[in-house]
């Protein structure tokens, strides 16, 4: 009789002490058992933007570093629509199991606050994987307006019976809520233009039919070269993946201003812890390499930890810095 049999003092069949011995081994165990060592078919990381963008170029790059870490192949897909709700929903209507991805920026904040009648949950049915990179977002004028710095931004701004129009890369990004954040702590009026990517705000900028907005380097930096724009302030809490010599909107009046944007990677609620720090764990390779800083930072985005837990303490900060600036000054994003 076998030894777990006699102990228990009755006999087990073979298939009740295949069970047994299953439920005495050790949680990652039981998972290998059941699933089959992660990752066991390649990964589907759907990006929320379309081709060619900073965020896809961003998912690209870390693509085949992620792949070298799990040793399984590593499949980006574009799903773009409803704001990255349709991307989304591709998530919640996968198995959490940790193959299938979401590649998203700082407007998954935002989003719940866009759409009101959505299938799932933002808050409740993802999980972090972890951050890529964090991009700061730079407030910028057209040089007809003889505006030199955040000062004389605001000076104009009053100055004018409507306030200034700023444009942004869309309804809920970082530079949308960069600009209500502005006037709101300056006590000043300012219309949002949004707009369907950076380039488009870049190349109004350059055309002197738009005021300022908010965009990236990588979007800003050839209205620069072209001389048709100026930076004035960076919208993060400090001096980094922006423009030499630019002062942040914080130094320039205003403590405690700090919006960045983001791009980060998520997973369905439910996918076994064991997976999510895998998965972490690839993110961190990727981003750790010298070849995908040196690229990042050519993007003026800044390459950081993946650090699944701080990035939920992130969203919960931000979330409700969203639902404050909502009820202070009356904004709304549907």
């Amino acid at each position: 009789m076998p030894l777990i049999a006699r102990a228990l003092g009755t006999p087990i069949r073979r298939r009740g002490l295949a069970a047994l011995a299953g439920a005495l081994l050790p949680a990652p165990a039981v998972l290998a058992q059941g699933t089959g060592a992660f990752p066991n078919r390649p990964i589907r990381v759907v990006i929320a933007f379309a081709a060619g963008g900073n965020s896809d170029t961003m998912a690209r790059l870390i693509q085949p570093r992620m792949s070298e870490f799990l040793s399984q192949s590593v499949v980006v897909e574009n799903r773009t629509g409803a704001g990255g709700a349709l991307a989304a929903g591709q998530i919640t209507g996968a198995p959490a199991d940790g193959h299938t991805l979401l590649f998203d920026a700082a407007s998954f904040v935002i989003a719940q606050f866009i759409h009101r009648n959505l299938p799932f949950d933002y808050e409740k049915d993802f999980m972090p994987v972890g951050m890529v990179a964090e991009v700061p977002y730079i407030l910028a004028v057209t040089n007809s307006t003889g505006i030199t710095d955040l000062k004389g931004y605001l000076d104009f701004a009053r100055r004018s019976p409507d306030g200034i129009p700023y444009g942004s890369p869309g309804v809920g990004n970082t530079g949308h809520l960069a600009g209500a954040l502005l006037a709101h702590r300056s006590g000043t009026k300012m219309e949002h233009i949004p707009y369907r990517g950076g380039a488009e705000v870049a190349r109004d900028l350059a055309a002197g039919t738009l005021s300022s907005g908010y965009l990236s380097a990588n979007s800003l930096q050839p209205v620069i070269d072209a001389g048709k724009a100026r930076p004035i302030a960076l919208t993060s809490g400090e001096r980094r993946g922006g423009i030499e010599g630019v002062p942040t909107i914080a130094e320039s009046g205003f403590p405690g201003f700090d919006l960045t944007s983001w791009n980060a990677i998520f997973c369905r609620s439910g996918t076994p812890e064991p997976v999510r720090r895998k998965l972490e764990e690839a993110v961190n390779f990727a981003t750790q390499d010298e070849e995908v800083r040196r690229r990042l930072a050519a993007m003026g985005a800044v390459a950081v930890p993946a650090e699944a837990d701080k990035l939920n303490e992130r969203l919960a900060r931000e979330r409700l810095m969203v639902r404050g600036l909502m009820q202070d000054t009356g904004i709304s994003f549907g």
